[in-house]
């Protein structure tokens, strides 16, 4: 008996499912194309903005409803990126983007100094010996220095990681690293020189620590790397005859500025670049930009600065643009830079290229950027959110 045996026909593919999934990835190519072609039309900060402030109403301007906050003497802002950061003489207070309050320190602050990462700022009063810490909407809990040691400086990094610099009974200076939690990392104190500042890399495996000294009865300043795991210095690079006023840790570079320039070093120690201000005198300066420095300096050492430059990290002044206005505060963020003056806001793209302004800014003293374009405004009573549209 022979048995035949039943042949499967082929199974018919669906025309449709095969010519939507055609078209799917025909778009999918044809938006990379346009990504690609027409990246500088296209602006993703404007969408990083929307997704960032979606809940958040504005004005006609671009203004968010302003809120009162706790002002104070002396006081500074920080735009992190769950709120908005200040300190004064009267203490630290962090809210939210609509004013909601997050957390605060009621005291007394005789040099308050409030310093920043994009997620993490920090609040102390400098000499002093208690530093707060805020973050992701809440105080973390307050570092006290061992033996009443007095504040030099304070930085945090993206992660959270924090680069202390305190005098030190029996030292010249010393720097603690703590880690997100507050936990001592390591402790770095030199007895031949002064330690002035440091600054810890994003990956938290290096700490840049500024130091000033004397040799053969010249003064000169350096710079020294250290990994975090090992007491004595991996690089350094010579600063020379100048005074350390800030520093910041990139990526893949170190900006140091000095009362009459700004150096930008490799972690390695392998080559450095310095923009001498020349006859120039510094007026103002922000390290918050990616890869480039925003510097103010004037002709004449007394008044307001009479020109703005980015400096890049081939020390070279890449982009200047001249000032006629009194500039009241500056700030750098991603590839923004923002100046502040009695007329308005105007917010530049790295290139000092305007690519947003407002005229009315309601008295505001401060401006701090986001790395999205948008800038946290502020006055002595009052703080709200400038959205470009």
């Amino acid at each position: 008996m022979n048995e035949k045996k039943a042949v499967k026909a082929p199974k018919k593919q669906n025309f449709f499912v095969r010519l939507l999934t055609l078209l799917a990835t025909a778009a999918l190519v044809l938006g990379a194309l346009l990504l690609v072609v027409y990246r500088d039309q296209l602006n993703l900060d404007a969408l990083r903005r929307w997704m960032a402030y979606r809940d958040l109403e504005t004005s006609p301007t671009g203004e968010a409803a302003p809120f009162t906050h706790a002002g104070g003497d002396q006081m500074s802002v920080a735009y992190l990126d769950t709120g908005i950061l200040t300190a004064s003489s009267a203490g630290a207070h962090y809210y939210s983007f609509t004013g909601q309050q997050y957390a605060e320190q009621v005291l007394s602050l005789e040099h308050p100094v409030l310093t920043a990462s994009r997620k993490t700022g920090v609040v102390y009063d400098a000499g002093g010996s208690s530093l707060f810490l805020y973050r992701a909407g809440s105080e973390s809990p307050a570092l006290t220095l061992e033996g009443g040691a007095g504040l030099l400086s304070a930085r945090p990094n993206d992660t959270g990681w924090l680069a202390v610099t305190a005098q030190q009974s029996g030292y010249k200076g010393a720097v603690t690293v703590y880690d997100s939690f507050g936990e001592k990392v390591i402790q770095i104190s030199l007895s031949s020189t002064f330690v002035v500042d440091a600054a810890l890399s994003p990956d938290c495996r290096t700490v840049a620590v500024a130091t000033m000294g004397q040799e053969g009865g010249a003064f000169f300043s350096r710079l020294l790397f250290f990994p975090v795991n090992r007491e004595e210095p991996s690089a350094q690079v010579d600063l020379g005859s100048t005074v350390v006023l800030d520093l910041d840790y990139e990526q893949d570079r170190v900006w140091v500025l000095g009362e009459d320039r700004v150096v930008s070093a490799a972690p390695d120690g392998s080559e450095s670049a310095t923009y001498h201000l020349g006859r120039s005198y510094l007026k103002g300066c922000s390290f918050g930009g990616d890869g480039f420095a925003l510097v103010l300096t004037s002709r004449y050492r007394m008044g307001s600065a009479t020109q703005a430059l980015v400096i890049d990290a081939s020390g070279q002044a890449a982009y200047t643009l001249s000032l006629s206005g009194q500039v009241l505060d500056l700030s750098a963020a991603g590839n923004y830079c923002a100046l502040l003056t009695g007329g308005g806001l105007t917010i530049y793209t790295s290139d000092l290229e305007p690519y947003a302004a407002l005229e009315a800014t309601q008295g505001a003293r401060h401006v701090a950027l986001s790395p999205n374009g948008s800038a946290l405004l502020a006055n002595s009573q009052q703080a709200w959110l400038y959205i470009p549209q």
